[in-house]
């Protein structure tokens, strides 16, 4: 079982997608102890997300923690799951608003990056670390 959690027969260049996702929400998260008040707490209660005191933290520590695991290819899959969800409430309560105040085109600029980050731990959940992480070196890669 573990070892079908951690195979993957993607290439090399994985490691850029891996990169990307986990730089950003490492980043991200970092950002919401730095500055609570415009990315953290502050930010959730202008949101309007419930228990603004308890999920940005939370959030954040979810984003450091699976952000450094993608970095490493550490437990991709798994580590993509939460990131997952983290992106679902950013759709919920920033994407959505803002495509009924300001449209659609608006709405599509000011998602591409919460887009983007979606497909990019789509992409990993389906195909994995690829070859270049810990996940294929756990998972005794072909």
């Amino acid at each position: 079982m573990m070892n079908k959690l951690f195979a993957t027969d993607a290439p090399r260049a994985t490691i850029l997608i891996r990169l990307m996702v986990g730089l950003v929400f490492l980043s991200e998260g970092i950002q919401k102890f730095l500055l609570p008040a415009e990315l953290g707490v502050g930010r959730f209660v202008k949101l309007g997300v419930p228990a603004p005191e308890t999920l940005a933290p939370l959030v954040g520590i979810t984003e450091i923690a699976c952000g450094c695991l993608m970095i490493l290819g550490l437990a991709t899959r798994i580590a993509s799951l939460p990131l997952l969800g983290v992106m679902t409430g950013a759709f919920i309560f920033t994407r959505i608003p803002d495509f009924l105040k300001n449209g659609f085109w608006s709405g599509l600029h000011g998602g591409r990056t919460d887009f983007s980050m979606s497909l990019g731990l789509l992409f990993l959940l389906i195909v994995g670390a690829g070859s270049w992480s810990l996940d294929a070196k756990l998972g005794k890669n072909k």
